[in-house]
């Protein structure tokens, strides 16, 4: 049976069933400027994300480690599949020679897999965090996710090294080089079908289920607005009573931090959920046409439909960034950091800037009777006449052994 395998690789321009696609100019102008773009875009973004989560501290969390690997695996992906298709479309043949049809077959599989086990990885991740938080914190860490986007990126390594011992350099009728499949359909199709099933049906099943749950604990679950309240021993409460601390003011903060808390883990968890839908969507072209292709005699190759396929991927790999540019401020405000070379660090939170106060130990003004008999003898302290009257250090409680007692603002 005659080997129409080659449709398959991202890398290899030639895909038509006649060699006329090249020379049509038209086509050639269109496909080139619009791989380059997308190319261009995904490069320089996914490099960004990497380069914020690496050296910014607070962006170093277990979602962001899978990120980066997601972010490896795109940049894999355009490289070694976006650029030899531009190549091979100007030259009209494969210019890398056998160990480039090796190498880059080899990586752009790779990359692909690895994403798709990555998306996986900060899916299970979120649904841990969200809807068993009690063992989030001791499987949800950073140092478990680096040791799991180790095991992945080796794993998949050696599970595409299947690809050296099917591609092989092929001449076509017009007598040009292709990159292309060296056995039969009835050989690789159970590879390809395997793969199909690992690195795409698998992610998305696994992606439904858990983002349901996710959903059904953060949008479908009542939140109990009374945990506030009773959260707390009533030990800290009548102690915060006793130190003259109004615990009525303290009960809207701790509320707002929960709804920050939660709004933020909402934020975070649309944001991954978009890219899973954009996966899904973006490959699905390509996917289902190779599928369909593969049990097909006469295959389905329309150049234009082949170069949309190509293109749905390649965007995949590049949408990312943006991604998440318009939809986590964090990695928003890292980026135009970044783009700045560094810029100044963000101002101190006023959370910050409140704890930083609160630990300093201020003298203590003379309690009133003591005042009461010594404002012939002894003037008060400096410090508290220099200050303005409202800010004023508030007066200090006393233990039961006459100690002072210091406590947060916070």
């Amino acid at each position: 049976m005659e080997n129409s395998s080659k449709f398959d690789s991202l890398a290899n321009i030639s895909l038509a069933s006649s060699d006329a696609v090249f020379d049509m100019i038209e086509y050639k102008a269109i496909s080139v400027f619009l791989v380059l773009v997308i190319c261009g875009v995904g490069i320089v973004g996914n490099v960004m994300v990497v380069l914020v989560v690496l050296t910014t501290r607070e962006m170093k969390t277990p979602t962001n480690c899978y990120l980066v690997s997601l972010a490896v695996a795109d940049l894999m992906v355009l490289v070694a599949a976006g650029l030899p298709n531009i190549s091979d479309s100007l030259a009209g043949t494969w210019i890398y020679g056998h160990t480039g049809c090796l190498g880059i077959t080899y990586f752009q599989y790779l990359g692909i897999n690895v994403s798709s086990c990555s998306i996986t990885a900060f899916t299970v991740e979120r649904y841990i965090a969200i809807c068993h938080p009690m063992r989030a914190h001791t499987m949800c860490t950073v140092s478990r996710a680096k040791r799991i986007i180790a095991f992945v990126w080796i794993c998949t390594s050696i599970y595409c090294m299947l690809w050296f011992f099917l591609v092989d350099i092929n001449v076509n009728k017009s007598q040009h080089l292709e990159c292309g499949y060296k056995v039969s359909r009835n050989l690789y199709l159970p590879i390809y079908l395997l793969d199909f099933a690992l690195f795409f049906v698998t992610p998305l099943v696994v992606a439904t289920m858990l983002y349901g749950l996710i959903g059904r604990i953060l949008f479908a679950s009542p939140i109990p607005h009374q945990a506030d309240s009773t959260a707390k021993p009533w030990r800290e409460r009548s102690g915060r009573e006793k130190n003259g601390v109004d615990t009525r003011e303290s009960k809207p903060s701790s509320r707002s931090r929960t709804r920050g808390a939660l709004s933020s883990r909402k934020q975070v968890t649309k944001m991954l959920a978009v890219v899973v839908i954009l996966f899904a969507l973006l490959w699905m072209p390509y996917r289902t046409l190779v599928l369909v292709n593969s049990f097909m005699d006469n295959p389905f190759l329309n150049p234009w439909f082949v170069l949309f396929c190509r293109l749905c991927v390649y965007a995949n790999s590049a949408i990312n960034p943006i991604v998440y540019n318009l939809m986590s401020q964090k990695f928003r405000a890292a980026f135009k950091r970044l783009c700045k070379c560094g810029g100044e660090p963000p101002p101190p939170s006023l959370y910050m800037a409140t704890a930083s106060y609160s630990l300093a130990r201020e003298p203590l003004p003379p309690t009133p009777q003591l005042q009461d008999h010594k404002e012939d003898k002894q003037p008060p302290p400096v410090s508290n006449m220099a200050l303005p009257k409202r800010q004023q250090p508030p007066p200090r409680s006393k233990g039961e052994n006459g100690d002072e007692l210091y406590f947060s603002v916070v």
